[in-house]
């Protein structure tokens, strides 16, 4: 029996020695499973020289590289925790995160040096090892290849990712080895994976989508083509000659590819199905896949239940279109009132879960772990409904989020931002449709009375604020002037009447 996470490889290397682990689509770079394995165990027993102990945060500041995926199992090997590090993110946001998860170390590429730097300076007492840089490359190649002493087991924490929510301060999602394999098991029960399968990870291993199929390519013995950047053409290129079998994306991405021009002529024989989550995924675009005879599998998740808990399976792709299908096997998945009460066919309610894959808690937050976990169900403040053969349907967000490009923008976080500009009395985000992205922020503003210039100094100025403060996808795509926010009773925001209000479509 399992009882670590980084055993997976460990254990993958020993059945798949010689089978094609992981490659890097920007040097060429190919590893075998035994390789990879080696690799891993090398940098752990570097780490371990290093002074870091099981425990420690270890904060990762990498693109999608075989390195990246090396630092992951190490780290849950030698029992430290990871601690996935979005580089899309602003010096002030990493900042924030690295103080309140008290990270020892920061591994971290060459090439984000215009990240690390700043951050190097306010965290002086983090050790920053670039593992790109020669001196790592030389410890590696000099340490030894054995498996390290496993530093954590299944209760311990394996890794820890922020996510927002209405508070508008990032919380860390803390999983533990135990719920690591628990979903694995599940996924893998579940999803058409097979041995000797070839997929391309584009999403960022900072992410659940990136991590999590990375995972469960070493549970079951997949190849993955790691991507750094996305580039439609480039998808259709590595498809073709890479032989891929499967792909994971979101709609803004099957979008992109779809529209591309080398869809038309690349050889997709071997493409079987492609998985899509993060939102809803048009029927029309699932249709025009399904004319080339590649299925798109609906998945739902979130951070807190370690990715992936609802699937539309083969058997059901085309006749279930717009489903993100049925649970995951072995996870529980409801859809209940305001009351607790599992609600009929055809009727929204919020969509709760239990199971042994979901967070230990939220980092030093107990109230909003509580708050989040109750009874064992995690509420995940989506909307769903069911059909008359339990078939879950997606329907919306109770939680006040934007989803754009894939990636979760919460209207508090941004909000809070612009609140601290001076000429800002008043601010509501909403989301906009998007033909690009899905969705696109736009912030309501209401000026404060001192402000003389115009609007468009001001927005010029709102822009440059939140370019300092906020990843770029978070950033307002919209501004609009209004002289007084509509309120409830209670003082909130009403969201839907901005929406109607200033329904877009976005810019692009």
């Amino acid at each position: 029996m399992l009882l670590n996470g980084g055993q997976v490889l460990t254990e993958r290397a020993k059945i798949s020695a010689r089978l094609e682990a992981w490659i890097d689509s920007d040097t060429g770079e190919r590893l075998s499973f035994a390789e990879a394995n080696a690799r891993t165990n090398q940098l752990a027993h570097v780490l371990l020289a290093r002074g870091l102990a099981p425990g420690d945060r270890v904060g990762v500041l990498m693109g999608n590289t075989p390195l990246h995926a090396s630092a992951y199992f190490a780290c849950a090997k030698a029992g430290f925790v990871f601690v996935a590090l979005n580089w899309r993110l602003t010096v002030a946001e990493l900042a924030y995160q690295l103080a309140d998860s008290g990270a020892s170390a920061v591994l971290h590429g060459t090439d984000l040096a215009p990240l690390v730097e700043p951050l190097r300076e306010q965290f002086p007492h983090i050790r920053w090892i670039d593992l790109e840089s020669r001196e790592a490359h030389a410890a590696m190649a000099g340490a030894s290849t054995r498996e390290p002493p496993i530093g954590a087991s299944l209760e311990d924490p394996l890794y820890m990712m922020y996510t927002s929510g209405t508070t508008g301060r990032p919380k860390g999602a803390v999983m533990s080895h135990r719920a690591n394999i628990a979903w694995l098991n599940c996924m893998l029960a579940t999803s058409d994976v097979r041995l000797g399968d070839r997929q391309i990870t584009v999403a960022p291993l900072f992410h659940i989508a990136g991590l999590g199929m990375l995972m469960a390519a070493a549970a079951r013995g997949m190849t993955t083509m790691l991507v750094r950047q996305f580039e439609p053409g480039l998808m259709w290129d590595l498809i073709e000659r890479e032989k891929i079998t499967c792909l994971l994306g979101v709609p803004a991405i099957l979008n992109f590819m779809y529209a591309h021009p080398k869809r038309q002529t690349a050889d997709t024989s071997t493409l079987r199905w492609i998985v899509c989550g993060a939102a809803p995924v048009p029927v029309s675009l699932i249709q025009g896949y399904a004319a080339m005879g590649i299925e798109v599998h609906q998945v739902y998740g979130l951070t807190e239940t370690h990715g992936g808990i609802c699937l539309i399976t083969p058997e059901y792709a085309r006749h279930k279109v717009g489903s993100t299908g049925l649970p995951y096997f072995g996870i529980e998945v409801r859809v209940v009132d305001k009351a607790g009460a599992d609600v009929p066919p055809g009727i929204p309610g919020e969509v709760i879960t239990r199971g042994p894959h979901l967070i230990s808690g939220y980092w030093n937050l107990p109230e909003a772990t509580r708050e989040a976990i109750r009874d064992g169900w995690f509420y995940t403040g989506d909307i769903a409904e069911l059909d008359a053969d339990g078939f879950i349907y997606i329907k919306d967000r109770s939680k006040d989020m934007i989803i754009s490009g894939g990636e979760n923008v919460y209207p508090a976080e941004v909000e809070e931002v612009l609140h601290a500009h001076p000429a800002v009395r008043d601010v509501g985000v909403i989301g906009q449709p998007s033909a690009k992205w899905g969705e696109s922020a736009c912030a309501v503003i209401v000026k404060d009375p001192a402000w003389t210039g115009s609007d468009i100094e001001l927005v010029a100025g709102l822009q440059h604020h939140v370019q300092e403060r906020l990843a770029r996808y978070k950033q307002p795509k919209a501004y609009a002037f209004i002289d007084l926010l509509p309120r409830n009773p209670s003082g909130k925001i009403l969201k839907r009447v901005l929406r109607e209000q200033f329904p877009g479509p976005a810019p692009e």
